[in-house]
C-alpha cells in the first residue's frame, strides 16, 4: 500500500515497552510494516509559539499536499500518456544517506528511510524561521507552478483546435490541408469554382444533375477531392452571376454548398501556424518536464519534512516537556488490515487518554477542549500519509 500512518509516544520506559508490544503485535499478525522515524532536536521555544506553530503547521500541510497532487497531475497532462509512466516520473532525489543523494529515489523509500535535511532546513534555527522557510519555498514553487503551466496549457489548447479543425466531418473540418491550387478557377471576372458537400448515396445523382441545376454551370467541372464517411467534397465551377440560384437548387437536391472561397495567403498562414505550435510545444516540453520533476521532488521532500515538524510539535504539546517522545512510521499491509491496526494501536496505547480512547468507541463521549472530531483524535499522536497522488 502507498498509505503511511506516522504516530508518536513518550519515550519512557512504559511506553517504549508498549511501541515494542505493538511492533510484536503488527508483525505477528502481518498488520504493518513499522520503522522509526528520525526526528531531530529542535529549538522548542514557547508552548504558545507551539500552539500557532501547530495551526501553522496544519494549514501548511494540506497546501504542501495539494500542491504536489496538481504537480502530478501536470506531469500526467504534459506527458499525455498513462499514469503508469507519470508514477516512474514521480521521484524524491537526494534527501537520504550522503551516498545516496545522486540516485532516484522512489517515494516510498524516501519516507521509509526518511533524514532531516540539516543543511537545507538547519534544526538549530528557532521553530518558526523553519517553518518560514518551508512555506517561502512551497509558495514559489506554487507561484512558478501556475505560470509555466498555464503557458503551456494555452498553447496546447490552441494546437487542440487546430488539429480538431483538421479531424472534423467535411461540414466543419479546415480544408487548407485537403485542397490545392489546381483545384480552383481563380483571378477570373466571370467564372468561380464552388466546393459542394454530396451524401455518399447521391454521388451518381450528383454527376447526372449537377449542370442543370443552374444556367451557366460549366460543362464536366465537377471533381472529387475528398470523402469521408458521411460524404464526398465536389468541386463545381460555374459563373459568378448565379451562384445564389445555384445554391437553392442545391439545397433542393440536399446538396450543400461549402462556403469556402480560395486565398493561398490564408492557406500558407494556417499551416505556419500549426508548424508553428507544434515546434513550440516541442520547445517547451522538455524543459518543463525537467522542471516539474526537480520542483515536485523538492516539494515533496518539503512535505515530509512538514510531517516531521508536525510530529514533534504535537508530541511537545500532548506529552510535555522535556522533549521525550518515539515517532514511528507504519505502513499497513493491506486496507482490509486498517481497522484491526487501529484497534491494535487504541489498545496499546489506551493508558495515555483514558477519555479519548472511549470516545473512539462512543461518538457520543465528548472530550473538553479538544476541537478535532472524535474519530480525528487518538491517545497517540497521529498523522496520515497517503502517497496516491494520482487517485
Amino acid at each position: 500500500m502507498s498509505e503511511f500512518w506516522l504516530i508518536s509516544a513518550p519515550g519512557d520506559k512504559e511506553n517504549l515497552q508498549a511501541l515494542e508490544r505493538m511492533n510484536n503485535v503488527t508483525s505477528k499478525s502481518n498488520l504493518s510494516h513499522n520503522t522509526k522515524f528520525a526526528i531531530p532536536d529542535f529549538k522548542v521555544g514557547t508552548l504558545d509559539s507551539l500552539v500557532g506553530l501547530s495551526d501553522e503547521l496544519g494549514k501548511l500541510d494540506t497546501f504542501a499536499e495539494s500542491l504536489i497532487k496538481r504537480m502530478a497531475q501536470s506531469v500526467v497532462e504534459v506527458m499525455e500518456d498513462s499514469k503508469g509512466k507519470a508514477h516512474e516520473t514521480l521521484l524524491a532525489n537526494g534527501g537520504l544517506k550522503e551516498k545516496m543523494k545522486c540516485l532516484k529515489i522512489d517515494l516510498t523509500s524516501f519516507v521509509t528511510h526518511f533524514e532531516w535535511d540539516m543543511a537545507k532546513y538547519p534544526a538549530k534555527q528557532p521553530l518558526v524561521s523553519v517553518v518560514d522557510t518551508l512555506a517561502k519555498q512551497l509558495a514559489q514553487i506554487e507561484t512558478d507552478l501556475k505560470s509555466r503551466t498555464a503557458a503551456y496549457s494555452v498553447l496546447k489548447a490552441n494546437l487542440e483546435n487546430l488539429e480538431k479543425r483538421s479531424t472534423g466531418n467535411l461540414f466543419t473540418r479546415t480544408l487548407s490541408d485537403i485542397v490545392s491550387k489546381e483545384d480552383f478557377v481563380l483571378d477570373s471576372e466571370y467564372l468561380i469554382t464552388l466546393l459542394v458537400i454530396v451524401p455518399k448515396s447521391s454521388f451518381a445523382q450528383w454527376q447526372k444533375t449537377y449542370e442543370s441545376l443552374s444556367d451557366m454551370v460549366v460543362p464536366r467541372s465537377t471533381k472529387l477531392i475528398a470523402e469521408d464517411n458521411e460524404g464526398g467534397l465536389f468541386t463545381v465551377t460555374l459563373f459568378r452571376k448565379v451562384i445564389e440560384d445555384f445554391k437553392v437548387k442545391a439545397k433542393e437536391n440536399k446538396f450543400i454548398v461549402r462556403e469556402f472561397y480560395y486565398d493561398e495567403k490564408e492557406i500558407k498562414r494556417e499551416r505556419e501556424e500549426m508548424t508553428r505550435l507544434l515546434s513550440d510545444k516541442k520547445q517547451q516540453y522538455g524543459p518543463l518536464l525537467r522542471w516539474l520533476k526537480v520542483n515536485f521532488s523538492e516539494a515533496f521532500i518539503a512535505w515530509i519534512h512538514i510531517k516531521a515538524l508536525r510530529v514533534f510539535v504535537e508530541s511537545v504539546l500532548r506529552y510535555g516537556l522535556p522533549v521525550n517522545f518515539q515517532a514511528v512510521l507504519l505502513q499497513p499491509h493491506k486496507k482490509s488490515a486498517t481497522k484491526r491496526l487501529r484497534e491494535v494501536l487504541n489498545s496499546v496505547f489506551r493508558h495515555l487518554d483514558e477519555v479519548a480512547a472511549a470516545s473512539i468507541l462512543d461518538a457520543s463521549v465528548e472530550i473538553p477542549g479538544l476541537q478535532l472530531s472524535n474519530q480525528d483524535y487518538f491517545p497517540y499522536v497521529y498523522f496520515h500519509i497517503d502517497l496516491s497522488l494520482l487517485d
